[in-house]
């Protein structure tokens, strides 16, 4: 499941039991990806908080299907097999329509953005990629694009931290060998309280 020890639901106590207990999927299933921060369950805390509020809030006035979107694609830049496939389960579930999303992870896989109508969109994953791979060669022009294309000042700021989440999310994976074994793929917490966290 990783190359680090990892405390299981069964095992943990106090603070980590606690934080389990919020995270639990079906039948206690914690995802993986919570579970490589039991040896410092501080780190779960700030991880679900960052996860929960950039990709959930009921704040965010993008659709939700194209954030997911935009983590499918900043995973797939950073070949974090374990996201993409978490998220693009839950991108299905959203969008309710296999064949589009399908046609979404095609397009995507193939670094095109045929399959997105709006400019906005296109433009948006645009900035994600550049984000993701050449973070210091971006410029000012780079966001005025994106206001061209009719994203707002707010809407920007959500594509910008939905990118850097999955980075740090792919980097977190990647890096301790976080694998989905065992895991419910694409399960998210879904309630708009910002201290649920169940994952349904």
């Amino acid at each position: 499941m990783s190359w680090i020890e990892v405390i299981s639901f069964e095992n943990a106590k106090g603070k980590l039991k606690r934080l389990y207990e919020k995270v639990t999927g079906p039948n206690n299933n914690v995802d993986n990806i919570m579970g490589i921060h039991s040896l410092r369950p501080h780190t779960m805390v700030g991880h679900m908080a960052i996860y929960k509020n950039v990709l959930h809030s009921s704040e965010n006035t993008l659709p939700k299907w194209f954030l997911e979107t935009i983590g499918v694609y900043v995973s797939m830049l950073n070949n974090c097999e374990y996201c993409i496939e978490h998220h693009f389960e839950g991108l299905k579930r959203l969008l309710k329509d296999d064949t589009k999303a399908l046609e979404i992870r095609k397009s995507l896989e193939e670094d095109s953005y045929n399959s997105f109508e709006k400019t906005s969109y296109k433009e948006g994953l645009r900035y994600a990629k550049e984000l993701t791979k050449n973070p210091s060669d971006l410029q000012k022009e780079a966001i005025e694009k994106l206001k061209e294309s009719g994203l707002t000042d707010g809407e920007i700021l959500e594509i910008n931290q939905v990118v850097s989440y999955f980075n740090y999310a792919n980097r977190t994976v990647l890096g301790l060998g976080v694998s989905t074994e065992g895991d419910i793929l694409g399960l998210s917490p879904n309630s708009s309280d910002g201290d649920n966290w169940k994952h349904q």
